[in-house]
């Protein structure tokens, strides 16, 4: 506890420096900008409650962000908005183009189905296969979307087996983030913090395709596995479907060209391959495979433009803003001293700071989280000595580990109504989820990348 508290009070030394450095017994450091500094702190407050609250969208407050940092001078106006045009950006975006094909062809609809129909009508054997099968996709494709494309699919099969959705539709929203920390693609949190370590820390490198699969596949596997053997414990009690919802269990009727299916199917393949294989730089990649599905037909180019989820885009691209900010006045530097002066073994800094991502991100956007710690724990990391691949991918998988409310993750609001759960379903089952996804954190991620560079 007393670690928790000293990150929080690492933040309110910003608020006064001069009792920081008498604590320290170090003279003040003229390189630092306080009055920036209490800009930058008041702006990540006021974002951060924005970004719970989504009192305006969350894509309108990322956007503020460097509206507000540069109009009062933190930052330049070049360093606010170079970041709209950054390649992790044009990646983010192919790869959303990418993964709309999939669905337009109906080869994500297609794979899914078969999956699901083969597991029968037993309920262990078809819990088993839906996670899996999420899994599967969401290592992929765009989590909201494979959430969506497959609830009415669900929702059918659970009336064929004579099943409460309620005993389906939460284990398969967790298997989306489950799956999506399989690969780079699979989650937004992964592509924002890549992106971020790429710009705060570039020596270190970054994270491959199929890095974040080293945590990513034996929680998805542990996933299948224990939902399987103990869907008493993990899985909501059965509860009746309201009619409003009845609706969802038609499926929409979807013309599948097989031709243009197998193309799109080939071509995400390609992706893949090239990204995981350096055969062809990220960003190029992505953008080679979205244009190839526009011309040979596999989408139209608007509906390549609507499979952009933009406030994703505009949420990184806005947030980045701040990352420059915390590095030029100096406040990283602060916060990382005096952090690292109050928690020093590695692995208690790495399960503070994880702990922390992991009560943020119940509470707001996932990858709002990412955007707001990744920027923090980088400068924490490098001051302590360490490396900051074990930090930022530690929050990145425990940004994606976010099952306890309905707010933080789409895939979570997508089955609240039709599931008939409360809030209340979200913190009991999340939890269990909350921890195991903790604990393999803390387990695996410092055994693969080491603390010491």
């Amino acid at each position: 506890m007393h670690r928790s508290l000293a990150l929080l009070v690492a933040f309110l030394l910003l608020l006064f420096p001069e009792f920081a450095d008498a604590a320290s017994g170090a003279p003040p450091q003229p390189e630092v900008n306080w009055t920036n500094i209490y800009i930058i702190l008041g702006v990540l407050v006021v974002a951060m409650v924005l970004f719970f609250t989504e009192v305006i969208p969350i894509a309108v407050t990322s956007i503020l962000v460097p509206v507000a940092l540069s109009t009062f001078g933190v930052i330049s106006v070049q360093e606010a908005w170079i970041s709209f045009g950054d390649t992790s950006i044009l990646t983010i975006v192919g790869l959303f183009m990418l993964g709309e094909a999939s669905f337009a062809t109906g080869f994500a609809q297609t794979v899914a189905r078969w999956v699901i129909l083969k597991a029968g009508k037993s309920e262990a054997r078809l819990l088993a296969a839906a996670v899996a099968m999420i899994c599967a996709l969401s290592a992929f494709l765009n989590n909201a979307g494979v959430t969506a494309i497959t609830l009415p699919m669900i929702l059918s099969i659970a009336r064929n087996a004579h099943m409460s959705p309620s005993r389906l539709l939460l284990p398969t929203a967790y298997a989306a983030s489950f799956g999506g920390c399989i690969s780079l693609v699979g989650q937004a949190p992964s592509m924002v913090a890549n992106g971020i370590l790429a710009k705060m820390a570039p020596e270190y490198g970054t994270f491959a395709f199929f890095d974040f699969a080293w945590y990513g596949l034996p929680l998805s596997l542990l996933a299948v596995v224990l939902f399987g053997l103990f869907p008493r414990f993990l899985v909501p009690p059965a509860r009746q479907i309201a009619d409003g919802d009845a609706d969802m269990e038609k499926e929409e009727e979807l013309v599948v060209d097989k031709k243009k299916m197998w193309i799109s199917a080939l071509v995400y393949l390609f992706v893949i391959i090239a990204m995981a294989s350096n055969l062809v730089p990220l960003t190029s990649a992505a953008m080679l495979g979205a244009m190839i599905c526009v011309l040979t037909g596999c989408l139209s180019l608007k509906r390549a433009m609507d499979g952009i989820d933009w406030p994703t885009v505009w949420l990184f691209a806005g947030m980045l803003s701040m990352s420059f900010a915390i590095d030029d006045s100096g406040a990283g530097k602060i916060i990382a001293d005096f952090v690292v002066a109050h928690v020093s073994d590695p692995y208690a800094l790495f399960g503070v700071l994880l702990l922390a991502c992991g009560v943020l991100t119940n509470l707001m956007s996932n990858t709002a989280c990412t955007a707001i710690m990744v920027p923090l724990v980088i400068p924490i990391a490098i001051g302590a000595g360490l490396s900051p691949l074990p930090f930022v991918m530690g929050i990145a998988m425990n940004a994606a580990a976010c099952f306890m409310t309905p707010i933080a993750t789409p895939s979570n609001a997508l089955v609240l109504k039709p599931g008939g759960y409360t809030w209340g379903d979200y913190a009991r089952y999340g939890l269990p989820w909350q921890i195991i996804a903790y604990l393999l954190s803390i387990l695996i991620i410092p055994t693969v990348w080491p603390f010491q560079p």
